[in-house]
């Protein structure tokens, strides 16, 4: 049986924008609605190019909508996602809960998804 990578690549990205205290700060911000970048940057001790690269890979995920208005990036939950994400994946995630993954250096934990989407539920 030949094995889809979208559906690893994009699981990857997901719990790629789950594995960094300071995404998941930013989710807990962005849990109360949607916010300018310059009031993200308030709220965390971070630097705006820190900043932006967490909040790319965020969006990569697809975790996270970005919108322009003007000069200024308001970010918001993206809470479709999220709802495919419980509804369509966390049993495949579950399974793996605890479990150390390998691609090539980087180490990966496979975390149980519905304690990672209590955070911005």
């Amino acid at each position: 049986k030949e094995i889809k990578m979208n559906k690893f690549e994009e699981a990857a990205k997901i719990f790629k924008a789950f594995c960094d205290p300071n995404r998941l700060m930013i989710l807990e911000i962005l849990k109360d609605g949607e916010q300018c970048a310059c009031k993200l940057l308030e709220q965390l001790n971070i630097g705006q190019p820190t900043l932006s690269h967490h909040m790319k890979i965020l969006c990569d995920s697809g975790i996270i909508n970005r919108v322009k208005y003007g000069k200024w990036t308001h970010y918001s939950i993206n809470k479709e996602k999220l709802e495919d994400i419980k509804v369509g994946e966390k049993v495949v995630y579950s399974k793996f809960s605890g479990t150390e993954i390998k691609d090539g250096d980087e180490k990966y934990l496979v975390l149980n998804i519905e304690d990672i989407l209590a955070i911005v539920e």
